[in-house]
């Protein structure tokens, strides 16, 4: 659930009212649930906020995003290469759909 806050946040800032209906109608949960996901994002960093007028408007942090992009880059070596091959296969199999040849 809080990877789909991220990915709503990474959209745009949002209030956490958007945020809030989004994430209820897709997981069934309360407001109130919401809000502590928020606030959990925002306490490690994950997402900031700020206020305008009554409103709390939450954005990615993209900080520590970064930092964990840097931590998997260790081991994209092991994926990447597979995802090539698979890419490489793909474009194979559309070429012989079209009948062409290699």
């Amino acid at each position: 659930m809080r990877r789909r806050i991220l990915e709503l946040l990474a959209g745009g800032e949002l209030s956490s009212g958007e945020v809030s209906e989004v994430v209820r109608r897709e997981f069934g949960i309360t407001q109130p649930a919401v809000s502590q996901h928020l606030k959990v994002l925002r306490e490690h960093g994950f997402a900031s906020v700020r206020a305008v007028g009554t409103r709390r408007m939450y954005a990615v942090d993209p900080a520590p995003l970064r930092e964990v992009d840097e931590w998997i880059g260790r081991f994209r070596r092991f994926w990447t290469p597979h995802l090539d091959a698979l890419a490489t296969e793909i474009a194979r199999g559309k070429k012989e759909r079209r009948g062409e040849t290699t």
